[in-house]
């Protein structure tokens, strides 16, 4: 048991290596003084400056996150709605739309991306912020209704039956009763759709124009040269994202504490 128990923690040990080493590995070249991937040569913050003072590099920056927060925020809307909207229906409707809703999430990106490149040149669209936009909501919506629900499946619905029947209007019971039930998965929808926005390429490559990338399309575009400004970004986004779990994961302990405090007294 005792050699069981060495080999699991030798595992463990083993793929946090594999997943994190390289992020260690690019966070600390992107200080180095040289443009050496290999040798350390010195401290510096030469690649930190030299990637503000890039326009294509801070351009790709705003596209990134402006596709990110509207596509987050339309599928998140479209998707609760969705959601809440097939919680109602009938057992047939609801299976056939699930379906359908699980096809892009099982499709292959590279499917989804060149069919959504054909349905653009198809229809004389040319590409660019707006097709990028547009492929990006419609990507991102089913990982919203998938997150909402099953949060709708564990709700009642008397309570909504209830509040209709105390004088609330449809929309009220919908934003008064419904949504402050179902929030968690609101919020998990929204997160997944940020972060799959945010990071996507394959779709991201095929349906954006000339003069429009995200970061990703980006990095794509510079792998055929050594430019350390990428590792610079890339730390930047590693340190973003480790402040906003720490936030995400503080915030519920410090409301928890304090609720706990407030039944003491």
């Amino acid at each position: 048991m005792k050699k069981k128990k060495i080999y699991e923690k030798i595992y463990l040990l083993l793929i946090m290596a594999f997943f994190y080493l390289p992020i260690v590995y690019v966070i600390f070249f992107s200080f180095n003084a040289s443009r050496s991937l290999t040798n350390f040569t010195g401290f510096s913050l030469r690649w930190y400056q030299k990637m503000f003072k890039t326009r294509s590099m801070m351009e790709s920056i705003y596209y990134s996150t402006v596709i990110a927060v509207i596509a987050t925020a339309v599928s998140t809307v479209v998707g609760t709605i969705v959601a809440i909207g097939l919680s109602k229906s009938s057992k047939l409707i609801r299976t056939i739309v699930t379906q359908v809703n699980n096809l892009p999430m099982l499709n292959p990106d590279i499917v989804t991306a060149i069919g959504l490149m054909l349905l653009f040149s198809t229809m004389n669209v040319p590409t660019g912020f707006g097709t990028l936009l547009l492929a990006h909501i419609i990507f991102c919506i089913p990982y919203v209704i998938l997150s909402i629900m099953p949060k709708l499946r564990q709700l009642d619905d008397n309570i909504a039956e209830a509040a209709l029947d105390l004088g609330c209007t449809p929309f009220q019971a919908l934003y008064k009763v419904i949504i402050p039930q179902i929030r968690e998965g609101i919020i998990s929808g929204a997160l997944v759709a940020f972060t799959m926005s945010f990071d996507d390429f394959v779709i991201s490559y095929f349906t954006t124009g000339p003069g429009i990338n995200n970061i990703s399309t980006y990095v794509y575009s510079t792998t055929k040269r050594i430019n350390p400004s990428v590792n610079a970004l890339s730390t930047i986004i590693v340190a973003a994202i480790t402040i906003i779990l720490i936030i995400s994961n503080l915030v519920p302990m410090i409301r928890q504490k304090r609720s706990a405090h407030e039944e003491n007294y």
